[in-house]
Formats: structure tokens, C-alpha cells, sequence
């Protein structure tokens, strides 16, 4: 059995206790007995059976260990971390103690020059290794109407410039990060390099989400016949930045199998390898025609 989880965070300026409720949430994700309950977002009321033999993938929310602060304080943590490896190695120490593939969110990554760092999508193997990294190409520079107004997230970070898709035992997944979604050809690219399953580990904020999170999340499940995992932050944050949450699961004909729309906590689906096949089987959409 294939477990699919997407926890929902609001995410502090503080390292420490980041880490210390992605593993609590962790642990009543992977606890037993605890029974699912579907459309439920109160914490520690939601999860599956998962046994050490399951295979489990979770996705964090973008900037999962640090969030409400500066961008320059991210700049300064990607600093320290390139000196320690401290934010790696605590994410993978997560996945090896959970025995869970974690897509961890983003993590700020320091760039050759020193002067910037990636907000790089990193996936843990339930061993604990590093097994893909995807740098979030498409960067939030933008006006929106809300407490921050002003977004441009490229002064201090660098874009990414190549696909990831990473293996696993159960399915190839495919890594894109928040804004990325409005850019179909790149979960287009991710689909015809293999993905199955792909990743939206976000941080939308609250006016932008209440537009068009949703039914930008259905589009690119329906278009590229995969399951979509969204997983979000939530909340005002410290710096008063306002994010959307409503994480969700949608299947590869666009229901949306679960969700979570306030509040931190988790949701679990069973992944269905042969609703991808079937769907695909029944509806070629990869014909030179559409190429």
C-alpha cells in the first residue's frame, strides 16, 4: 500500500520549532492506530494506518523551516546551513526516523556566488539520503493587494534552471514550488520525463489563493493525467504576511481526494498507480498532435 500526505504548517521565523512540529505532525501521520478522517482539518484527528512496510511519500510546505522573518535572515540561514549542512541533515534525520520519502518543502541553499541561495525543493528516501533537488525556477516577483503589497523574490534568490523528477519505488515524482504553477509547460515537461505524481509544496498568499489556488491545482492534474500533492502554509505569519493553506490531494481526472483548509495539520490518500495508467490508457493526450 502507497501512502500519499501533504502536511499543512504556519511556519515561524525560528528553525527549532519548525522542525519540532513537522515532527510531531510526523509522528500522527505515521502513528498507529489512528483511523482517517476525511475533510477533518483539526490536528491530530486526521491520518491512516501506516505500517513500517507501507510506502510513504509526504510533502512540506516552501520555506517549511523558516518563514515569517526577512529575506535577507533566509540568506543568513543558507548561510549557516552551507557551513553545518545542518538543514539537510535534520530533514533526512525526519525521513530515516519516520521512514517516510519527505519532500521537504524548501530550503534556502546557498548559491557558488554567496550572494544569493536557491529556495530549493530537497527529497529525503525513508534511509534519511538526499535523493533529488529541485531549485524553484520561476520566481515570486509580483504586486499583490495585501499586508505586503510588494513581492520580488529574486533579490535575493537565485532561479533554478533544470526539471527534476525523482524515482521512487512506487512512482516517478515530479518537483515544482508555488509559483511554478501557473506555468503549464513546466508540469508538461515533468509529465513527459516520467512524473506521475507531482509535488506543490507552496506558500500562496491569501489573495492570490482565494483566487485561483484551487482551480489552477485541478488544471494541471487534469492536463497532465497525474496526482497533484499541495501542501501549504497557512496563517499570519510574523512578518504579517498572509498565506492561503487549503492544501490538497486531487487524483489524476481532477476530484480533489482530500484536503485541509485552515490550520496546521495533515491529509492522507492511497495512491491509485492504476487510476494514472487507466485515465492515460483511456485518454491519450501524449500523441504528436499535442507535442
Amino acid at each position: 500500500m502507497v501512502k500519499l500526505s501533504a502536511i499543512q504548517l504556519s511556519s515561524a521565523a525560528n528553525v527549532a520549532s519548525n522542525l519540532a512540529k513537522i515532527a510531531e505532525l510526523l509522528a500522527k501521520i505515521t502513528a498507529e492506530p489512528t483511523a482517517a478522517k476525511k475533510n477533518s482539518s483539526s490536528l491530530g484527528k486526521q491520518g491512516d494506518v501506516i505500517k513500517e512496510s507501507d510506502q510513504h511519500l509526504v510533502v512540506l510546505p516552501e520555506c517549511c523551516l523558516y518563514f515569517g522573518g526577512k529575506d535577507s535572515e533566509q540568506l543568513t540561514l543558507a548561510k549557516k546551513s552551507a557551513a553545518e549542512n545542518g538543514l539537510c541533515l535534520a530533514l533526512g534525520q525526519l525521513a530515516k526516523q519516520f521512514k517516510v520519502y519527505l519532500v521537504a518543502g524548501t530550503v534556502p541553499i546557498l548559491t557558488t556566488s554567496a550572494t544569493k541561495f536557491t529556495n530549493s525543493c530537497c527529497v529525503f528516501s525513508p534511509s534519511g539520503d538526499l535523493i533529488g533537488q529541485y531549485d524553484k525556477m520561476h520566481l515570486f516577483d509580483v504586486n499583490v493587494s495585501d499586508n505586503t503589497n510588494r513581492y520580488c523574490e529574486s533579490h535575493y534568490t537565485q532561479a533554478g534552471k533544470e526539471l527534476s523528477v525523482v524515482n521512487t519505488v512506487f512512482a516517478k515524482v515530479g518537483l515544482s514550488v508555488c509559483f511554478d504553477l501557473r506555468f503549464p509547460n513546466l508540469f508538461q515537461r515533468l509529465t513527459k520525463a516520467g512524473a506521475e505524481i507531482i509535488t506543490v509544496p507552496s506558500a500562496f498568499t491569501k489573495v492570490t489563493g482565494k483566487a485561483h489556488w484551487q482551480i489552477l491545482l485541478q488544471a494541471r492534474a487534469i492536463e497532465n493525467q497525474v496526482y497533484i500533492i499541495a501542501a501549504g502554509q497557512e496563517g499570519v505569519h510574523e512578518n504579517g504576511r498572509e498565506t492561503w493553506g487549503h492544501s490538497m490531494i486531487i487524483n489524476p481526472w481532477g476530484e480533489i481526494e482530500q484536503s485541509i483548509a485552515t490550520g496546521e495539520g495533515f491529509i492522507t490518500v492511497e495512491y491509485q498507480k492504476k487510476s494514472v495508467t487507466g485515465i492515460r490508457q483511456n485518454m491519450p493526450l501524449n500523441s504528436p498532435l499535442n507535442n
